[in-house]
């Protein structure tokens, strides 16, 4: 062999080696930067996915579902409605539980829908809220799974309570949420 030919081989070599190690780095990259945006939800569908490349490829096809919708800030008027309503499903835990949660999920429901959120099932709306709330996601999952268990009548009193903390926290995300994209845009 001429030394011409084995420093293009080695050149080759080098080059491919090169691609590796940087679509290597890409890759962790990304799954860094998923992991990080995504939090818990991250977790939970590379679990579901048993695959890395996979559970990716869904967290990337929601943000870019996200990017597409008008997800939109409740007005103050709204907010303070919304907040009396919720008080008021509060109050009426006390009295009749199952009812409450039902009324806690369908609140939560109109909430969402009104921002903008899909409206067509639970679960497409849950991943598309992932995209902005990916912790609280897992609260809304939990209570949701609870109030469908109380609407055939397997939900404990425990149970509903901790569906009735869980739709708080939501609850209280999106509407901190609301207050920060209200603020965002009065000053931008």
């Amino acid at each position: 062999m001429n030394h011409t030919l084995i420093f293009i081989l080695i050149l080759i070599a080098v080059i491919i080696i090169a691609a590796l190690v940087a679509y290597s780095l890409a890759s962790r990259r990304r799954s860094q930067i998923l992991r990080r945006r995504f939090g818990p939800e991250y977790d939970r569908v590379l679990r579901q996915e048993k695959s890395v490349h996979r559970a990716e490829g869904v967290l990337e096809f929601r943000r870019q579902a996200r990017q597409t919708l008008q997800i939109h800030p409740l007005s103050r008027q709204a907010q303070e409605s919304y907040t009396v309503r919720w008080n008021e499903v509060q109050r009426h835990f006390v009295d009749d539980p199952p009812a409450a949660v039902l009324e806690a999920d369908e609140l939560i429901s109109e909430v969402m829908e009104q921002r903008g959120y899909p409206v067509g099932n639970f679960e497409q709306r849950a991943e598309i809220m992932s995209v902005d709330h990916p912790v609280v996601v897992q609260n809304y999952r939990a209570a949701h799974d609870i109030a469908a268990r109380q609407r055939t009548g397997q939900a404990t009193t425990e149970d509903l309570r901790k569906a009735m903390v869980h739709y708080r926290s939501l609850f209280d995300e999106i509407l901190r949420d609301d207050e920060y994209l209200n603020t965002k845009e009065a000053h931008g």
